[in-house]
This record gives structure tokens, C-alpha cells and sequence, in this order.
């Protein structure tokens, strides 16, 4: 519960409802700022400080402790407000189901410091309590089979242990898990990975990650292409249970 942003809505006679109106958002929304503590998204911060005359700092004290790069905030603030994640990964395990050692392994021989590959690693894995918090977003994860073969720089016990995590993961209620098999050839997610988020609003948005900067996208010709894309990736998926007796049996191959 954020104790200041109630004192301050109380203040200024505002309410959730009210908020949720000047901000435009549905009032669930804005609940869940107060009742549950979660933490708008920037532009949305920006403008509630203002309707509340404070400063953003005051109001969410937590945000400047934040471990992820700045850049890479907006999204996670996505991730937390919504109600389902839909992710493709073609060459990595999704963030949010990647364990530590993995985590550190995709950033070898990117030129960081033990410093920054700490905090790196630290902040890829404080995302996953997102999947585990009581009304967190379904999350539905496709990978390409070639995921759960590609070694870790020739360190099977990091593929042993990430694999192993992954069947972990299938098995939560929040995630839905499911493996493009090798055999399938040419298919739309050849095309690199992204990740449809669904708003309690009705709306949505993704993030596209590249070699260069990754972008979120939330223009609805562009939403629609991912749409599309997704919706074929997924039919050239495994089903769920499918997909699991393949994981299970690539965790095997590690040990």
C-alpha cells in the first residue's frame, strides 16, 4: 500500500476514481496505484504529481532505488500493471524465466564489469517475482526448441540448471510454456523476438528487443503486425503438455 500517495490523494480530495478519470485509465487501475502499491508508468506518474501538486520523487520514493536501466523502466513498469504477457524468444530464455547463472552467461564478453554484470544479473532476476505475485499477469512464453540446445559457452551446468528452472516455470499457474519444435523450418518468428503486453485498460503494447535499442511500440498498425505474427508463431508451437515432455527431456540431455 503507497501510505504517501493516499495522504496525498486525501490532501487534495481526490480519489481513484477521480484519478483514474483525469488520467484516463480504468479505475481498477488506479486501485491497484494505491491498494497494492504498483507503480504507474512514467508519463502517468508525471501527470498525477501534478494533479496532487508533489513531486514524483515524494510520491514514489522507490523509483530512483530501482535497479533496471532507465531505459529499460517503462517497460518493466508494463510488465507489472498488466493483466497478460505474451512473449516470443527465438535465440534466448525469456528474462523472466532465466535464471542467474544464464542471465550473467547472455552478457559474456559485452565488456562490463563484474560491478555491472552483478546488477545486470540482480536486476533480470528481481522481474520474476512478477510471475509468482497473487494476481500477477498470465504470462504465455513461446521459444524455438534451439533455445533448450545452445550451450552456455561450453558450461553445461548452466543449461542443466536454466532448463531445469524452465520446467519449474511450466509447471506455475500464472505461465503458459510452449516450444517450436526444430523440425518445423522456416516459420514468422525467425524474424526476432517481442513481447505483447495486455492492459487492465483493454490496451496494449510491445516491446521489441534488436541488436541496437529496443522499442516499445503502441501504434495499432504496428501492434496489429505483431498480432498477426504472434497468432501463427503459436499455432507452430507444441501444446502445453507437449511442450513440457520436450523440456523435460532437453533438461536431461544437460545433466
Amino acid at each position: 500500500m503507497n501510505q504517501g500517495l493516499i495522504a496525498a490523494m486525501a490532501k487534495a480530495g481526490e480519489t481513484a476514481d477521480s484519478l483514474a478519470a483525469q488520467v484516463g485509465v480504468d479505475p481498477k487501475t488506479a486501485q491497484r496505484w494505491v491498494s497494492l502499491g504498483r507503480v504507474p508508468r512514467p508519463q502517468r506518474r508525471a501527470k498525477i504529481a501534478k494533479i496532487l501538486d508533489r513531486d514524483v520523487e515524494e510520491l514514489w520514493p522507490d523509483v530512483l532505488k530501482r535497479r533496471e536501466p532507465a531505459w529499460f523502466r517503462p517497460w518493466v513498469d508494463i510488465e507489472r500493471e498488466a493483466v497478460s504477457l505474451r512473449g516470443y524468444e527465438l535465440a534466448w530464455v525469456p528474462g523472466l524465466l532465466q535464471t542467474e547463472a544464464y542471465a550473467r552467461a547472455t552478457v559474456e564478453g559485452e565488456g562490463l564489469s563484474p560491478s555491472e554484470v552483478d546488477e545486470f544479473a540482480a536486476t533480470r532476476t528481481t522481474r520474476h517475482a512478477v510471475l509468482r505475485r497473487h494476481g500477477g499477469p498470465l504470462y504465455v512464453a513461446v521459444i524455438d526448441e534451439a533455445v533448450l540446445r545452445r550451450d552456455a559457452y561450453g558450461d553445461r551446468s548452466v543449461m542443466a540448471e536454466q532448463v531445469a528452472h524452465l520446467v519449474e516455470c511450466a509447471q506455475l499457474p500464472s505461465v503458459q510454456l510452449h516450444v517450436v519444435p526444430a523440425d518445423v523450418g522456416m516459420y514468422p518468428g525467425l524474424g526476432g523476438p517481442f513481447t505483447i503486453a495486455d492492459m487492465p485498460d483493454g490496451t496494449r503494447c510491445a516491446y521489441v528487443d534488436s541488436q541496437a535499442a529496443a522499442q516499445i511500440v503502441e501504434q495499432g498498425r504496428d501492434l496489429a503486425t505483431l498480432e498477426r505474427r504472434w497468432e501463427r508463431i503459436r499455432g507452430e508451437a507444441l501444446p502445453r503438455g507437449r511442450s513440457l515432455d520436450l523440456i523435460r527431456e532437453a533438461a536431461a540431455s544437460w545433466t
